[in-house]
C-alpha cells in the first residue's frame, strides 16, 4: 500500500471511531455526516387473546322437578315425614340429568359406534337420563355416603337389602319400611343406563342417539329375538329394534320345545309383522304355544349407541361428588357433602358394573376415581352386553334362555389371566389398574350363578384352576340359594319343585357393612367359594347336544347328592360357549347372527354337597348349616311349563320328613326333623347358635341374628309339598 493511501485509511478509521464512541456515550456531534444512532426498540405487540374454554362435557344441566308437578314430583321431605333415628327426615329430588361427551376423548371413545352419533355445533354428543336421590333433609346429619343403586330394567331392587317394600317410587312411611340404609345416614342415588327400556311406571332410562354412517344414510344390521311366554295366552312379541323390512321372508323365525332340540321353521305364510316391530303368528289369533322357545333373525336398523348409559352412569357419579352447580347454575343437591360412593346392582346392573370397570369407565372426565366400592349381587362373572351395536342388554344366560348373546365372554375375573381357548390375556381390573381408579369391589352370588350361569369362571382361569383374588376384589357364596332373592314359601311356580326361600339378605347386609369398612382399611372376611385347592369343586362334563350349542351335566355321584324320591337329578348345567360372532366383534359390532360355534367350552363347577344335600363351600347361612330341607340353586321346569329343562333362576327346596315312620314310607335316605333335632326347641337353640358363629366372623348383624332366633321358634308349616304334602313340625 503507497503513503497516501495508507493516510486515507487511517484518517477514515478514526472518524468512524469517534462516531461510534459518540454514539455509545451519548455526546452529539456538530458533524451531520457521522453516524446516526440505532433506533429506540418498540413496544412488543400484545399477546393474542386466550383460546376460548372447551364447551363443558359431562352432566352440564340438571332439571329438577317441583314438588308440585303434575307428574314424578320431588317430595320435601318424603315418607309422610318419617324420622330416621338422629338422622331425621329425608327429600325426595327426582328428575333428568343431560350431558355431552366428546367422542374423540379415549375415555369415551371406547363406546362403540360414539364417532357414528350426531353432534351438537359443538362437536359434542347430547344425552339425558332419569335420576332419583333419596337424601337426609339435613346434610349434616346423613354419614356422607351414597348408595348408589343401577335400575334393573329400570326398576329399584334396594327393597329386601334395606329392610324396606321399596318400589319404583318409595313414598309413604310403610314403603320406608324399617330402611337399614336411611338409618345409617346414607343418600341413595339411582340413575337411569338403559335405553331400551320402559319409562311407564317411574322406571328409569337414559336417552342416547341413534348412530348413521358416516354420509347419514342409516345402519342396518342382523338382530337374534329369543322369544319365549309361560302362558298360553300371549299373541303377540315385540322386537326392540325397528325391522328394516317387513317382508316375512327376509327373515327367519323358528320354534322348538326344549333347549338342545332342532327348531322346525315357521314359513313365511305363518307370522307377519303388525309393525316394524311386532310379531304375530298366523292365522289371526294363534297365541305362541306355552313355553315354547321361539327364535327370530332379521335386519334391524337405526341401533342406538347404548355404551353411552355406561358414561352417563360415571357423569351423574361425578357431577354429584365434585359439582357445585350446573352450567345454568342450578345447584347440585348434594354439594360438598359426598365423601364416599358406593354401588348396589342386582343381577343384570351388577352385570353392567362388572363391564364399566372392565371399559375403564371408573375414571371420570377429569382421571378421578368415581366409586369407592362396588357391591354386586348375582352377578356371576358375566357382563351385560350393552356396548355392541343393536346391543340387547335386557337379556340374560340361563339354562334354556338366551345363549345366542354376547353376555358370557372374556375376561370373567378381576385379576388378569391367560385364556387358553381365545389367546386374548385380560381381567376386569386392567384399564382401571392403569389409572389407578380400580374401586373395592364384592362380587356376591347364589348357587344359581354357578349352575346356570357358569359363576365358577369369576374364581377360575380357563383351565379350571383356582385364580387368587385381585388385591381389589372378594366374591362370596351364599350355599343353596336361587338367584336374586327368596321364592315364596311353599310355592311352585313354574318349576316341578317348591322353589328356594333361602333368604339371602342377612348375609349381604352384613358384608355391605364389610366393604364399607373395608373402604375404610379393615380387611373383608376372606373369599368364600369351592375351589380346586380344597377339594369342594365338582367339575361339569360337556355334552354337545343335538344342537351346536354345547350343554353341561354334573354327575350325582361325584357331587354326593342324594337319591331323593320324587326328584329328578339329571345335573344340567349352563356351560359357556365360545361363539364365533364374525370378524368386527372386538369393534362392537356383531356380524354373524346367530353365532356360530368354535367347539371350545369353557370348564365350570360347582360345590360339593353333604349327604343332605346341601352346598358344603360358601356362607352357610341357618337354612343350610341347620337345615329343614335340602336346598339348591336348580330346578326344574314342570311338564306344562317345558320339562324337564333347566328352571331358570330358581333353586329348588325339599322339605324333610317330620319323623322317621314318614320318611321311610316313600323311601328317603335323609334324616327327619325329629330324628335329627329331636325336639323343636333344640332345633331353635342350634339356629341359634349357627347365626352367632356368623356374627363372629362378621357374616350377619345382630339385628339378623335376633330375627334367625325369633323365627326359629315359630313352627314349621310345610303345605302341598310334591313329595311330603302338608304338615307342621
Amino acid at each position: 500500500m503507497n503513503t497516501y493511501a495508507f493516510a486515507h485509511y487511517k484518517r477514515v478509521g478514526a472518524l468512524v471511531l469517534m462516531g461510534l464512541a459518540a454514539a455509545v456515550t451519548g455526546c452529539s456531534s456538530s458533524n451531520t455526516s457521522t453516524v446516526p444512532p440505532p433506533p429506540t426498540a418498540t413496544t412488543p405487540p400484545p399477546p393474542p387473546p386466550p383460546p376460548p374454554p372447551p364447551p363443558p362435557t359431562g352432566i352440564v344441566t340438571l332439571s329438577i322437578n317441583a314438588t308440585t308437578a303434575a307428574t314424578a314430583p320431588s317430595q320435601m321431605p318424603t315418607f309422610e315425614g318419617t324420622k330416621f333415628g338422629a338422622v331425621g327426615t329425608y327429600d325426595k329430588i327426582r328428575g333428568t340429568a343431560s350431558g355431552t361427551l366428546d367422542p374423540k376423548d379415549p375415555k369415551n371413545a371406547v363406546i362403540t359406534d360414539i364417532a357414528l352419533a350426531p353432534v351438537d355445533a359443538n362437536g359434542l354428543v347430547e344425552y339425558n337420563m332419569d335420576f332419583y336421590i333419596l337424601k337426609p333433609t339435613d346434610l349434616t346429619k346423613g354419614n356422607h355416603k351414597v348408595f348408589f343403586e343401577l335400575p334393573n330394567r329400570g326398576g329399584k331392587q334396594y327393597g329386601p337389602l334395606n329392610l324396606s317394600a321399596g318400589g319404583n317410587d318409595p313414598t309413604t312411611a310403610a314403603d320406608a319400611g324399617t330402611a337399614f340404609l336411611q338409618n345409617l345416614g346414607y343418600t341413595i342415588v339411582w340413575g337411569g343406563w338403559e335405553p331400551t327400556v320402559s319409562r311407564a311406571n317411574n322406571s328409569m332410562g337414559v336417552t342416547v342417539p341413534v348412530a348413521k354412517n358416516a354420509d347419514g344414510s342409516t345402519i342396518t344390521g342382523p338382530v337374534y329375538e329369543y322369544i319365549e311366554s309361560d302362558n298360553a295366552t300371549t299373541m303377540s312379541a315385540t322386537v326392540p329394534y325397528a325391522a328394516n323390512s317387513t317382508d316375512t321372508t327376509l327373515a327367519a323365525l323358528t320354534v322348538k320345545q326344549h333347549l338342545t332340540d332342532a327348531p322346525t321353521t315357521i314359513p313365511s305364510t305363518g307370522w307377519m309383522w303388525t309393525s316394524p316391530t311386532t310379531i304375530t303368528l298366523l292365522p289371526a289369533g294363534t297365541a305362541f304355544t306355552q313355553s315354547a322357545i321361539y327364535e327370530l333373525v332379521y335386519t334391524a336398523k337405526d341401533p342406538w349407541v347404548a355404551g353411552i348409559g355406561l358414561a352417563a352412569i360415571r357423569d351423574l357419579a361425578s357431577f354429584l361428588r365434585t359439582a357445585t352447580a350446573d352450567t345454568a347454575g342450578t345447584p347440585n343437591p348434594l354439594a360438598g357433602d359426598v365423601k364416599r360412593i358406593v354401588t348396589f346392582g342386582s343381577s343384570q346392573p351388577a352385570r353392567t358394573m362388572n363391564d364399566f370397570i372392565w371399559l375403564g369407565f371408573n375414571q371420570d372426565l377429569n382421571g378421578k376415581q368415581v366409586f369407592d366400592g362396588v357391591f354386586n349381587w348375582v352377578a356371576g362373572g358375566d357382563g351385560v352386553a350393552i356396548n355392541y351395536r343393536f346391543e340387547q342388554s335386557g337379556m340374560t344366560e340361563r339354562n334354556r334362555q338366551q345363549h345366542l348373546y354376547p353376555e358370557g365372554i372374556f375376561p370373567f375375573a378381576y385379576a388378569s389371566s391367560t385364556d387358553t381357548l381365545t389367546g386374548k390375556t385380560d381381567g376386569r381390573d386392567s384399564r382401571c389398574s392403569v389409572s389407578n381408579t380400580c374401586p373395592l369391589v364384592m362380587n356376591i352370588n347364589s348357587a344359581n350363578e354357578y349352575w346356570v350361569k357358569a359363576g365358577s369362571m369369576l374364581h377360575s382361569t380357563s383351565t379350571g384352576a383356582d385364580l387368587p383374588d385381585a388385591v381389589n376384589f372378594r366374591t362370596y357364596l351364599i350355599s343353596g340359594s336361587q338367584h336374586g332373592g327368596p321364592g315364596a314359601a311353599n310355592s311352585l311356580g313354574v318349576c316341578a319343585q317348591f322353589v328356594n326361600s333361602t333368604d339371602q339378605f342377612p348375609a349381604l347386609r352384613a358384608l355391605f357393612e364389610d366393604l364399607d369398612q373395608w373402604i375404610d382399611g379393615t380387611a373383608p372376611p376372606d373369599s368364600a367359594t369351592p375351589k380346586v385347592s380344597n377339594n369342594t369343586a365338582v367339575f361339569a362334563t360337556v355334552n354337545p347336544g343335538t344342537e351346536a350349542i354345547a350343554i353341561g351335566s354334573v354327575s350325582q355321584i361325584a357331587l354326593g347328592f342324594p337319591t331323593i324320591p320324587g326328584l329328578n337329578f339329571d345335573g344340567l348345567i349352563t356351560v359357556h360357549n365360545v361363539w364365533n360372532w364374525g370378524a368386527q366383534f372386538d369393534q362392537g359390532i356383531i356380524s354373524t347372527v346367530p353365532p356360530t360355534p368354535t367347539g371350545k367350552v369353557y370348564p365350570n363347577y360347582v360345590s360339593k354337597v353333604d349327604v343332605d344335600g346341601n352346598e358344603i363351600a360358601g356362607i352357610r347361612l341357618p337354612p343350610v348349616s341347620v337345615p329343614v330341607a335340602t336346598t339348591a340353586g336348580w330346578n326344574h321346569r314342570a311338564t306344562a311349563f317345558g320339562g324337564p329343562d333347566g328352571c331358570e333362576s330358581s333353586g329348588l327346596l325339599v322339605p324333610f320328613a317330620p319323623d322317621q315312620a314318614t320318611r321311610t314310607t316313600v323311601g328317603d335316605p335323609r334324616l327327619s326333623l325329629t330324628e335329627r333335632y329331636g325336639t323343636h326347641a333344640a332345633y331353635a337353640s342350634a339356629v341359634a347358635a349357627a347365626a352367632a358363629s356368623l356374627q363372629a366372623q362378621r357374616l350377619l348383624l345382630p339385628v339378623d341374628v335376633a330375627t334367625y332366633i325369633t323365627n326359629a321358634q315359630k313352627t314349621i308349616t310345610v303345605t302341598n309339598n310334591p313329595i311330603y304334602g302338608s304338615y307342621t313340625w
